[in-house]
């Protein structure tokens, strides 16, 4: 079997793969964010670390690891995980949807105004170069002592094995990488103050870069296996979808909302704020859109209108669809990325009256979410071309109601397949049993899962979008800047 661990922002989810490609097991612990300033993002590294110990120990408590042949790692993308001299933590990790670095982003496209050749990106500060500026400019007490500069997945790589490693999905999201080849740009790094020896090493997905140790594999009751570089969450989600092919497009419906397609070798596109990053398989790159706010917004109404769960409001919501609702949901609750890379974009609702209904709100958010979502696409579809259908991951892709109402706000038809809810960390398991059956094993390991259900657009509900969908552009170019 395989063991493929995703750290998520809200929670890691650990599964067992066999070898004939079956979840054999899953388990999963819950972590929480820090918010203390206004466009502040953080998590406590040790909190990652004593959450995977739990979910791993829960799983050996069900199931041997001892047949476990590798491990797989995916994780959140761009976080800033600052190590000292003695391999400790210097300051809370800054996550990928913290907003404080814009000031840094102009100062880093004025010290490398070559950043676009290199990247292929735009400088945005979800990544994880502005971060340290800012480190840089507000701490510089922490700056001094920083050692080892790690993506969060990376750092439980550490705890496990002692290596410092990465993968090449991963990196891409640090504006640290030379994108056509693969590799750490010194250009970039010195940019920001740093050299090589502050990088870990980058591999390819599949490659082998450590083994458990040997207190670690006791604990777990698991022999000493590899642990491979693996991916970030979305090139992981991608892995375990079979997303692997040119032009092959998923949308992942998590805490963020991603637009990811495979492209035609390495292309760009950074006047629409879209990423062009490397795959987690060898010599294939993708192009990705992401929206900050997406499933997370979906939690935050539920909390604000009082339903009992997720599931009762999305339930209201269906039963009392109103076609001729004029709500409108900007869904910038930690401001926005593709396409207006405008941190300070706030979340609106627009068009309420007397008899605006709970529902209605949870509505509203569905369809500003499915909008800001079709904003991605269209900006994938600026750079390359599609697939004719979109496979759909994550905890939003769980509701029936949102999956048609997303084909129906992009006319575009949504498969669901099976492994959905577990995308990124089956395509963990999956990067690990291609490090031992090698890549030839490539199709046949990441093939697509069987499809559960396939929406279909309803041209009526599509037409009637589209004049919301206008709406939804003007209200954002109106109240921008207020």
């Amino acid at each position: 079997m395989y063991l493929g661990i995703d750290l998520g922002t809200s929670g890691v989810k650990v599964i067992l793969l066999t070898e004939t490609g079956e979840v054999k097991a899953s388990q999963s612990s819950p972590l929480s964010v820090s918010r203390p300033h206004a466009l502040w993002s953080e998590q406590d590294p040790e909190s990652w670390w004593q959450a995977t110990d739990k979910v791993i120990l829960a799983l050996a408590k069900e199931h041997s690891l001892k047949e476990v042949k590798a491990i797989g790692l995916s994780g959140q993308m761009h976080g800033a995980t600052l190590l000292d001299k003695d391999n400790q933590i210097l300051r809370p990790a800054i996550l990928w949807n913290d907003g404080r670095s814009f000031e840094e982003c102009h100062l880093l496209q004025q010290h490398c105004p070559e950043v676009q050749s290199i990247t292929g990106n735009l400088v945005m500060p979800g990544f994880t170069a502005p971060k340290i500026l800012w480190v840089k400019q507000n701490e510089p007490e922490i700056f001094a002592q920083i050692n080892k500069v790690l993506l969060p997945k990376d750092y439980l790589r550490f705890r496990m094995t002692g290596d410092f490693a990465t993968d090449v999905s991963d990196a891409s999201g640090t504006l640290w990488l030379d994108m056509e080849q693969r590799c750490w740009s010194e250009r970039m790094l010195q940019a920001t103050g740093l050299d090589i020896e502050h990088m870990p090493k980058v591999y390819e997905g599949p490659e082998i870069t450590g083994q458990v140790n040997s207190c670690l594999a006791e604990r777990w009751n698991m022999n000493l296996v590899p642990v491979v570089a693996g991916a970030g969450d979305n090139a992981a989600g991608a892995i375990g979808m079979g997303i692997i092919e040119e032009q092959q497009t998923m949308l992942s419906l998590g805490t963020s909302g991603v637009i990811f397609s495979v492209s035609e070798g390495f292309t760009a596109n950074p006047a629409d704020a879209l990423h062009s990053f490397g795959h987690a398989i060898p010599n294939t790159w993708h192009t990705m859109s992401v929206i900050l706010s997406a499933a997370s917004c979906l939690d935050w109404v539920t909390k604000l209108t009082q339903f009992p769960s997720v599931e009762s409001a999305l339930i209201a919501a269906e039963k009392n669809q109103d076609s001729h609702s004029q709500v409108l949901f900007l869904p910038y609750l930690s401001g926005e990325r593709t396409p207006h890379n405008d941190p300070n974009a706030k979340g609106v609702f627009w068009g309420m009256t007397h008899e605006t209904s709970p529902a209605d709100l949870v509505s509203a958010v569905l369809e500003g979410v499915s909008f800001a979502l079709l904003d991605g696409l269209d900006a994938v579809r600026s750079a390359q071309k599609v697939s004719d259908s979109i496979d759909v991951i994550g905890g939003g892709a769980k509701s029936h109601f949102w999956l048609q109402l997303l084909a129906d706000v992009c006319n575009m038809p949504m498969a669901y397949r099976e492994g959905g809810e577990i995308g990124p960390s089956l395509g963990a398991a999956r990067l690990a049993a291609l490090s031992i059956l090698g890549p030839d094993a490539l199709k046949n390991i990441c093939g697509k899962p069987k499809l559960i259900k396939m929406y279909q657009p309803n041209p009526k509900k599509t037409a009637r979008y589209l004049d919301k969908k206008e709406r939804f552009h003007s209200l954002y170019q109106r109240v921008k800047g207020l």
